[in-house]
């Protein structure tokens, strides 16, 4: 059984542009909230961007916000965050910008002032300690790395690793 709901995390939040609406959940029960961007843009083929969001947050120390991609601008338009999720971090003030890349051969992709172009995700994240050893305990998966369950017809071949 799952534990029950947590109480809401507050995040300050500042318009970066007097107009840009606050970020919102689409439907109840989703995880991430929509950011849109302030700038209207055009990627080419294999073009990347920066785009604004018009907002910048404070997040509380134990916490951190992952911008992840749009599902459906992935699926129709072939449009994917270079370095999804990006990382927002409780000590970060500035304005929070979204890297996305047209992966379609094709077409272009053109985005327009307050179009939806990601998501964010605010999550509670531990805070480590590092303990440097001579040998790690074993396990299951020991040293397996990519692929290393197959599961796909194409997982018959290996992998150059650089490094290994």
């Amino acid at each position: 059984m799952l534990p029950g709901p947590q109480e809401p995390v507050d995040v300050l939040i500042r318009r970066t542009t007097p107009d840009v609406p606050l970020p919102a959940r689409a439907h109840p029960g989703d995880a991430g909230v929509d950011l849109v961007t302030t700038e209207p843009a055009e990627l080419a083929p294999g073009e990347r961007a920066v785009l604004p969001t018009g907002i910048a947050i404070a997040l509380p120390d134990g916490c951190a916000a992952f911008v992840h991609p749009r599902s459906g601008l992935a699926a129709r338009c072939g449009v994917a965050l270079v370095n999804a999720p990006g990382t927002v971090d409780a000590g970060y003030r500035g304005e929070i910008k979204v890297i996305l890349i047209n992966l379609d051969p094709r077409e272009s992709v053109r985005f327009e002032r307050f179009d939806r172009i990601a998501q964010l995700v605010v999550q509670r994240v531990e805070t480590v300690r590092f303990h440097e050893v001579a040998q790690l305990p074993g396990s299951a998966r020991a040293s397996g790395g990519f692929g290393s369950t197959g599961g796909h017809a194409g997982t018959e071949h290996t992998y150059a690793v650089k490094g290994q």
